[in-house]
């Protein structure tokens, strides 16, 4: 079931997205986040669902791209789900809500940022119809490394 966060979420959803903070490059941020920084997240975001089967599996959240008027209709989002809840749809579902949501909020196209270390993320991006439009070379730094950030694109109108 896929429906909107709550603040009880908040220790769940750190707990969830921790371990790709921690151990993996899927994300270049290092700094876990705290209950109350979903907290924040959860209040500021217009759009922030969660997957719920026997608890949070999975969570999807968007905001404006970059700051200004410009960007109005240009979103970016996050995807994140539990190891054991990829490759059961859940990820879809939640994409295809988020895409929804943004839609109808006047969104004119989505922006996914993937780990060049993520060829997964990649892959499921482009079968929900992203188009890969660039890499930044080095854009990350993360386990004394430099990583390309691949830029996604999908037109919502």
């Amino acid at each position: 079931m896929i429906r909107a966060a709550v603040p009880a979420d908040a220790c769940a959803l750190a707990a969830l997205w921790n371990p790709w903070i921690r151990d993996t490059a899927v994300t270049f941020n290092s700094a876990e986040k705290s209950e109350a920084d979903l907290l924040a997240m959860i209040a500021a975001r217009d759009c922030f669902l969660v997957h719920v089967n026997n608890g949070v599996q999975g969570f999807a959240t968007y905001s404006q791209f970059r700051s200004g008027p410009g960007y109005a209709t240009c979103m970016e989002h996050s995807v994140i789900l539990l190891p054991s809840a990829r490759g059961m749809g859940a990820g879809r579902a939640l994409m295809v809500a988020v895409e929804d949501h943004a839609r109808a909020a006047g969104a004119h196209q989505m922006i996914a940022g993937v780990s060049g270390e993520n060829p997964e993320g990649q892959r499921f991006h482009a079968a929900l119809g992203y188009h890969e439009i660039a890499i930044i070379r080095d854009a990350g730094f993360k386990f004394g490394r430099f990583i390309d950030l691949v830029l996604m694109q999908k037109f919502l109108s």
